[in-house]
């Protein structure tokens, strides 16, 4: 039977998310790959126990993530039952819908229907009460922002889930959500976008400064730039990469002369500070204190363990900061 490491709490650190009660790690964890059918289940189950030992609450899923959908929480469920169910109360756990989920017209969007029946799903393939953070996944141009956000107020009220998020909306639907939400006295707690040095839409956007400023946690989703960040594309692309097989994430013309270039030079500036490249891109998206969590994805157990060593590295220098920005504008 699993026992949680007792040292799991000495290293992480853990911010507070917007102007709530709760905490979020400094890094949370992600099954949106390596957690569906045509992975491990013993690798699966090490690597959320890995994570836990390392001061790892939070642990994100999809109504979709797999493949099959579903399956990425149907499998946490299992690891949850076999091994990890009387640490719940440690755990931070979300789930989202929105994207295609079911045949027919009420299996995607962001209606009433569709989210509560998804939420119940999510709720039984994990064998939970509650989900701590529901999240409606997009924006749905079809939906009235009043229908979606009047569901995710009840979902709160129901008591299953915890908190509601949003994730993939810009600054202006943002404020949209915000102040319907006001009115109903349930607060947003978090907004998920994707974030890194190669994509700076919450900066362009002026979502990051303006959640920073009204009190809305932002947990940044592909930090990695899916996997462009790190020191594995430094000299092309390599044999065995999945771009090669599986183009949904990260297409092969994407790693260009100049991004080889620029992942060389951030390279270099991370060893300087004794970083890897995907210490320091992480570490750069916490930055400056306006995201309250990098969410991290995972094939093996030593990438979590890197990655969560950020919690230890120095701050960034005014210098170092200009000498990414000048990389990154090249």
């Amino acid at each position: 039977m699993y026992q949680a490491s007792q040292t799991r709490y000495q290293e992480m650190k853990y911010n507070r998310c917007g102007k709530s009660g709760l905490k979020l790690p400094a890094v949370s964890f992600g099954l949106w790959h390596n957690f569906g059918s045509n992975a491990g289940f013993d690798n699966m189950q090490k690597l959320c126990q890995t994570a836990f030992d390392l001061g790892i609450t939070h642990f994100d899923l999809a109504n979709n993530y797999g493949p099959y959908a579903g399956s990425a929480e149907e499998n946490f469920g299992r690891i949850l039952k076999n091994e990890m169910k009387r640490y719940r109360d440690e755990m931070i756990i979300s789930t989202k819908a929105g994207y295609e989920m079911w045949e027919g017209p009420y299996g995607n969007g962001g209606s009433r229907k569709y989210l509560m029946a998804s939420l119940d799903q999510s709720l039984k393939r994990m064998g939970l009460d509650y989900v701590d953070i529901f999240y409606h996944h997009k924006p749905d141009p079809n939906t009235p922002m009043e229908e979606t956000m009047l569901a995710l107020d009840q979902i709160v009220r129901s008591g299953k889930a915890l908190y509601i998020g949003i994730s993939n909306y810009n600054k202006e639907q943002t404020m949209q959500a915000e102040a319907i939400l006001q009115k109903l006295n349930t607060p947003l707690l978090i907004n998920q976008r994707k974030y890194s040095m190669f994509e700076r839409g919450i900066e362009t956007d002026g979502l990051k400064h303006y959640a920073a400023e009204h009190g809305i946690g932002v947990i940044a989703f592909c930090p990695l730039a899916q996997g462009l960040l790190t020191d594995r594309y430094k000299n092309g692309i390599p044999k065995d990469s999945r771009i090669r097989t599986d183009g949904r994430f990260l297409r092969e013309d994407a790693i260009s002369e100049n991004y080889e270039k620029k992942i060389q030079k951030l390279d270099q500036i991370a060893a300087k500070r004794g970083q890897s490249l995907a210490q320091m891109a992480l570490s750069w998206v916490l930055r400056d204190g306006e995201v309250t969590s990098v969410l991290i994805g995972a094939s093996k157990a030593e990438q979590i363990q890197e990655n969560v060593r950020i919690v230890e590295a120095a701050a960034f220098t005014a210098e170092e900061l200009q000498e990414i920005e000048a990389v990154l504008k090249e």
